[in-house]
């Protein structure tokens, strides 16, 4: 029993082929576009932004959106060849476990966890945040209870009546992650259907605000470009690099938050129409189009108000706020589609978490690292319904009792561990089986000259010391957790270290 064995290719490749048990291929590229695009443009732009913005970079924020986008894009391609070469479900964990054996594949499934689960659960309890702004600023009617918005691990004092309000369930946000996951149950091209509407709403007003806003810039605000370095401390009392390249970094690590998503495309590959061609044009297309609207978003925000306004007035109505401050009340409507927007995009964000989440257990459970039932597909539907529940579980739980604090940070730092994970195994799958027949293959990644995986790897390194030392502990701490259970439960059970179970 070897904690290294590989899984192979051929049997990988038979799991991805069509059978009355397997699941449903219903997505084409475009399908593939809009859930790239719906997972990527979210909290991230229009939260993550200001907040980069804030803490390290100022204005040069667009450049760390740049950085950004060139680890993604490099992982991009490595990516886009292993899923069309390769065209299963489990994302980063089935090509890890093709190329670098069965204990690596479930630290990065475990990895996986972290950045979809755990995501999802932080993105639920941020959308009822939302909904009550958008009941209060938008609709102009009564919020949510307290108590029936937020955990028990929470409380607020009034400030003019002292009454302190004591949370007791998150009901939106256990509504929203229960509305989600069964609606992935129902079927992937009904939640892409629905993720496609989000989507053209979403962008419509992205781009709305680049086009009125751009003539609002204040070039005084884009002086100096890249602020000197200095430290700027936050109201946590947390220490961050501002400006030069450490802030740029830093703020690259933050805003990576932004672009989580494309890699969920990868997961769906098993129910892809035509992987092999749709794949890379998914991956890459959904990157592309949404690297484009960040750098211009990112523009025109921190050139409509100053960074000191983002540390003070900003926060998470940052963009809400500037629009309303610089533009004037005549774009008041604007100000609140955002607030719509802000709902949409984390709806959309929710879908595509918990799509990945769910394809991923498929692939652990059929495999045997976790309880074989997630690997059930519904008879009707074609769906891993049994992992869809139990996220729906477990996601659920989290949203409704867990106090939202923010784990962008510790989401990231996971995304990266994968993606730098994935470009290795590009390297060492073209080592391995020369021969392999690849549909799209990564320019520049021959094992004798692998410049792409090796600027990947480079890059999300970077973006990862950039996020400090404390993000670093949090990720080794979950990883820990992780071996544990593999040790105990995953190596047991595993169906490839012991194919008589």
């Amino acid at each position: 029993m070897s904690i290294w064995k590989k899984k192979p290719l051929a049997l990988l490749m038979s799991e991805a082929a069509d059978s009355e048990k397997g699941l449903k291929r219903s997505l084409t590229a475009w399908s593939l576009i809009a859930l790239g695009i719906g997972a990527i443009i979210g909290a991230g732009l229009f939260v993550r932004t200001a907040t980069a913005a804030a803490q390290n970079a100022g204005p040069s924020v667009t450049i760390a959106f740049i950085v950004a986008a060139i680890g993604c894009a490099l992982a991009g391609l490595c990516y886009a060849e292993l899923s069309s070469s390769i065209p299963i479900s489990g994302s980063a964990y089935t090509y890890t476990y093709a190329t670098m054996g069965e204990l690596l594949a479930w630290i990065i499934g475990w990895d996986l966890i972290l950045e979809y689960a755990v995501g999802a659960a932080t993105v639920g309890i941020a959308w009822s945040e939302y909904l009550n702004n958008l009941l209060v600023n938008v609709l102009h009617t009564s919020p949510i209870p307290y108590a029936l918005s937020h955990s028990p691990f929470q409380h607020m004092t009034d400030p003019v009546t002292g009454v302190v309000s004591t949370g007791m369930i998150n009901l939106p946000a256990f509504f929203i992650v229960a509305i989600i996951s069964l609606l992935l149950i129902k079927g992937t091209q009904e939640s892409a259907f629905v993720n496609g509407f989000i989507v053209v709403i979403k962008v419509a007003i992205v781009i709305l605000i680049i086009v009125f806003g751009w003539s609002y810039i204040n070039p005084t605000n884009h002086s100096p470009y890249i602020p000197e370095p200095s430290i700027f401390t936050d109201d946590q009392g947390v220490d961050h690099s501002f400006g030069g390249i450490m802030g740029i970094l830093g703020a690259a690590g933050t805003v990576f938050f932004a672009f989580i998503g494309f890699d969920a495309v990868s997961t769906a590959a098993q129910e892809t129409k035509n992987p092999k061609r749709d794949m890379p044009i998914g991956i890459l297309g959904s990157l592309a189009i949404c690297t484009i609207l960040y750098i211009l978003f990112a523009h025109v925000l921190t050139g409509i108000e100053s960074v000191e306004f983002f540390r003070t007035s900003g926060k998470e109505a940052s963009v809400a706020n500037a629009i309303t401050a610089s533009m004037g009340g005549s774009y008041q409507w604007l100000a609140q589609f955002v607030t719509v927007a802000i709902l949409f995009g984390f709806t959309s964000v929710i879908l595509v978490m918990l799509l990945g989440q769910s394809r991923v257990f498929y692939s652990m459970g059929k495999d045997g690292l976790l309880p074989k039932a997630f690997g059930d597909v519904h008879p009707k539907y074609k769906t891993p319904y049994k992992a869809n529940l139990a996220i729906l579980v477990i996601v659920g739980l989290f949203a409704a009792f867990i106090p939202g604090d923010i784990v962008g940070d510790m989401t990231s730092i996971g995304t990266l561990f994968a993606f730098i994970l994935v470009c290795i195994s590009v390297v060492v799958l073209r080592k391995r089986e020369p021969d392999m027949k690849r549909e799209f293959k990564a320019p520049l990644s021959d094992p004798k000259f692998p410049l792409v995986p090796v600027l990947g790897v480079v890059v999300c390194l970077a973006m990862i010391y950039g996020l400090g030392w404390t993000n670093w502990l949090r990720l080794i701490g979950w990883l820990a957790i992780g071996l544990v259970i593999y040790f105990f439960y995953g190596r047991k059970n595993s169906k490839l270290n012991n194919p008589d179970k």
